[in-house]
């Protein structure tokens, strides 16, 4: 039995008794400890909520609050007042260290305006908030909370923005050149009723929202992921009596990493382990220093640092609205807290400290149009450089579900060709036709189980069709596909393989009436799915990845056999997670230059070296340019690569690759352009000179 189910067995359970009988539900009171709070605060005038902001010197810590119509309001961890900024109708409130702002690493408050739903931004200051935002973000909807992410897997900080109606709207924070902050929508997920309170788990890039009616659900905050609800636990189901409250979390370390909820009717704290699927581990009731109970704790924020004085490392800031004495915090020990379940409070960890992305990042420069086709589409790409004026350069991408799509350096559709389902696509420059030397084109026909053949126009910047009628393949399910100039014969062919594995060679002819013929000339096959592969037309090599494998050399030549040798094992390199898909090559000349695979399972792309025993030489990613508006690049399966020069910004070639998931905003799947230049800086790569 999974825990989860354990725990709302058991809460059903314990509700049951609760209902049942006066006396037993005193019992379980009197059962449930309660932990003081180390400091009340004096009272402070509205408090919404409150995060504590940490300083060099420790003297110099602060409690920040969001005062409603009061603004943002500086106490000192006495509460005792010390500045404040007009902030509009103050509400949520959250905080992250080293926002990068004209080059500074800054500490970045972010707050809710009720006054017109918006966002507003503050960098902290000689110890106050000064307001650095482009604007005042709008949201469109009766905000309840802000949280703050940074995403573990680009470095990236996401506001999520909570509503009223439902809403998470999950945005994407960036400083302009001016050093103004502003946000781009990323992502948005709904709910059927209000969510109150959400927090954000950097080290594991979780988001927890609280659906007051119904629970705590648990998100992947990663905009290029699925978001993958999973509910943590729910009212009158589970531990959750009525009303899903507040949320907040701390981190001890390994084995001490807890999320922290109110539950809002009995006002209890309840503790689930982070470490254990967010299993619940236990409730405390909470009193004031005088022991006082807090009968309906607001907003939760947990920090652990040791904060100086009498304050513990590891610290519980409660907004307590409806205190006695006026709205005011309460500090409570996260090692009392801990203590009273018998859980380790771990060891202190400074959330100021910045944890760098997984891979070395890049940013795309470009991105074209969305294809016209909803959900998985966009597929496969392939460059042609124009020699004579780079920047007229066109990129060749599949719409899966449509045809093809003939792009320019912009991004910008030149032409639809409406011709059915094209997986993978691919390109040669020198093919004679009718004594003139052209730019062949082939695609992978999953409508017409064929090798689709087209004549890429460069003058007019058209494709035509010039196969001599359909060039059926034989497979159920004609998939990867690439092209391969022969240096030892000068020959073409075109390699596609079936979906179950089985790859076929196929030689392009010329039948003198101005078509292309495909003639079919060797057959071999793979243990499992393959589909993205690229052929090095100087050394006269195949590279073919097997999605859940690996990536494979053998030969391209017709001759070749099917013996072949493993490059790069998945299970045996910790920098690849299946699938593995696109690969692409590029041309340092003399034999020399690199590969690149896109490892779809963590959106990286590795980097191989093209000679020798293709050794592996790093990974990157390619992250979102809140400036420019363009998403980062995740779940790619098809790509390609240059060393051609493609225009301004793109002198040194570039990788384009499939955007599996088109964000900022959510559109359908597009192609994203890369500069090389921005690669080998990444990993201390070599540019074709």
């Amino acid at each position: 039995m999974s825990n989860r189910l354990k725990n709302y067995l058991m809460g059903a359970g314990a509700m049951a008794l609760l209902v049942g009988s006066a006396g037993i539900a005193a019992a379980q009171d009197a059962a449930i400890p309660a932990v003081a709070a180390v400091r009340d605060t004096t009272a402070s005038g509205e408090a919404s909520s409150g995060v504590i902001v940490l300083d060099a010197d420790a003297r110099h810590h602060r409690l920040v609050s969001a005062a409603g119509l009061g603004g943002l309001e500086v106490l000192d961890l006495t509460g005792a007042r010390v500045d404040g900024v007009p902030a509009g109708e103050a509400g949520g409130l959250d905080v992250r260290y080293g926002f990068s702002i004209k080059g500074q690493a800054e500490t970045l408050l972010v707050s809710t305006d009720k006054t017109d739903n918006s966002l507003r931004f503050f960098a902290m200051r000689q110890g106050a908030p000064v307001e650095v935002g482009a604007r005042s973000v709008p949201l469109g909807f009766a905000v309840e909370d802000v949280c703050l992410l940074r995403n573990a897997s680009d470095g990236g900080l996401y506001a999520f923005a909570v509503g009223d109606g439902g809403e998470i709207e999950q945005l994407l924070l960036y400083a302009n050149a001016e050093g103004q902050v502003d946000a781009r929508p990323a992502r948005r997920i709904t709910l059927p009723s209000k969510i109150k309170y959400c927090v954000a788990d950097d080290a594991t890039g979780q988001l927890y929202a609280s659906q007051q009616a119904v629970g705590v659900w648990r998100f992947n905050g990663d905009p290029e992921a699925d978001a993958a609800p999973a509910l943590v636990d729910a009212a009158r189901l589970g531990r959750i009596s009525e009303e899903s409250g507040s949320l907040a979390l701390y981190d001890g370390g390994q084995g001490a990493r807890y999320l922290i909820a109110t539950d809002a009717s009995s006002g209890r704290l309840f503790v689930y382990d982070r470490a254990d699927d967010d299993a619940w581990v236990g409730a405390v009731n909470l009193t004031g220093q005088g022991g006082a109970a807090i009968q309906e704790p607001g907003a939760l924020h947990a920090v652990g640092t040791p904060l100086g004085g009498s304050l513990p490392a590891g610290v519980l800031l409660v907004t307590d609205e409806d205190a006695a004495e006026g709205a005011n915090y309460k500090l409570v020990s996260i090692a009392a807290l801990t203590g009273s379940l018998n859980l380790s409070a771990g060891a202190p960890q400074d959330p100021r400290a910045v944890a760098s992305p997984r891979f070395p990042a890049v940013i795309a420069a470009a991105e074209t149009a969305p294809v016209g086709s909803p959900g998985d589409a966009a597929d496969d790409p392939a460059i042609w450089a124009d020699p004579q004026n780079p920047a007229n350069s066109l990129i060749i991408g599949t719409d899966k579900k449509a045809g093809l799509n003939l792009y320019d350096m912009q991004g910008r559709v030149i032409q639809h060709l409406p011709d059915g389902r094209m997986n993978n696509v691919d390109l040669r420059e020198g093919f004679m036709l009718g004594g003139q030397s052209v730019v062949l084109v082939t695609a992978s026909d999953r409508t017409n189980k064929a090798v689709a053949i087209y004549r890429l126009d460069t003058e007019a910047r058209r494709l035509v069709n010039v196969a001599d009628g359909v060039q059926p393949t034989g497979q159920g399910d004609p998939y990867g596909q690439c092209m391969y100039r022969s240096a030892r014969s000068g020959k073409t062919f075109v390699f596609i393989n079936d979906s179950n594995g089985e790859k076929r060679q196929w030689e392009l002819i010329d039948v003198g009436n101005g078509k292309v013929r495909a003639v079919r000339v060797r057959d071999f096959a793979f243990a499992s799915q393959v589909e993205g592969c690229v052929a090095d037309d100087a050394s006269g090599l195949l590279f073919v990845a097997e999605e859940d494998v690996g990536l494979w050399r053998l030969s391209a030549e017709p001759d070749g056999g099917s013996a072949m040798i493993m490059v790069a094992r998945i299970t045996e390199n910790p920098a690849l997670k299946d699938d593995m898909e696109g690969v692409g090559l590029y041309d340092l000349g003399d034999g020399r230059g690199y590969l690149v695979a896109s490892s779809q399972g963590n959106d990286s792309y590795a980097v191989f070296r093209r000679e020798g025993d293709q050794a592996y030489l790093g990974s990157f990613i390619v992250v979102a340019d809140g400036q420019r508006g363009i998403d980062g690049v995740s779940e790619t399966d098809g790509l390609d690569v240059t060393s051609r020069n493609l225009g301004p910004g793109f002198e040194h070639g570039a990788m384009i690759a499939q955007d599996g998931r088109n964000v900022l905003p959510g559109e359908n799947q597009n192609f994203k352009y890369v500069p090389w230049t921005s690669i080998a800086d990444a990993l201390g790569l070599e540019l074709r000179r």
